[in-house]
């Protein structure tokens, strides 16, 4: 297991594919981008985020009854841990129906506090959100993140915070992590 918020200096990582650092402005905010298939990449919100990690597939226990998206649940630091395929949930292709031969699941852990300022276990959420991949760090001015137009995916739309276009013209899709918890059944 990784934690990602533990690292030194961030910065001293933050290249791009082309090689150029990433020097973050400072109104930047940090987002961790994720890799779905098919060919989708999202961000999420760091200052969301706890952990990433890797999960056997035998120890995401399947729970009856539950939504599809919801996968089960998984032993993490001694608490139970309720894991969400991502994919799934935002409408693209769920993790079973993919052709990849994987021992592991790759997660973050999405902590969503109902008071942003005071983020103590007793008043946050927490959920797991199996991807396809975590990839990198990406720095963005949250000024810059553009309202999300009709995304063709129903699904997806109720968890979009916006999309930002990056200098170098790549477009990424933002979610919502508080959209998110704020959708699981109860």
């Amino acid at each position: 297991m990784f934690n990602f918020l533990s690292v030194p200096n961030p910065l001293s990582s933050l290249t791009s594919k082309d090689g150029q650092k990433q020097v973050p402005t400072k109104v930047s905010e940090q987002f961790l981008r994720l890799h779905l298939i098919p060919d989708t990449t999202v961000l999420l919100p760091i200052k969301q985020l706890t952990e990433v990690l890797t999960i056997p597939i035998g120890e995401i226990v399947p729970i009856a009854h539950m939504p599809p998206w919801v996968m089960g649940v998984y032993n993490w630091r001694g608490e139970i841990l309720w894991m969400v395929d991502l994919q799934h949930l935002i409408g693209l292709t769920p993790w079973y129906q993919q052709k990849m031969d994987r021992s592991n699941h790759t997660a973050v852990v999405l902590n969503i506090s109902s008071d942003q300022r005071n983020s103590t276990k007793n008043n946050s959420q927490i959920l797991g959100l199996v991807v396809n991949r975590v990839e990198d760090i990406e720095w963005c001015n949250p000024d810059l993140i553009q309202s999300p137009p009709p995304s063709g995916i129903p699904e997806l739309e109720k968890f979009l915070r916006g999309y930002w276009v990056k200098p170098t013209g790549e477009i990424f899709v933002i979610l919502d992590g508080n959209s998110i918890v704020a959708r699981m059944p109860h």
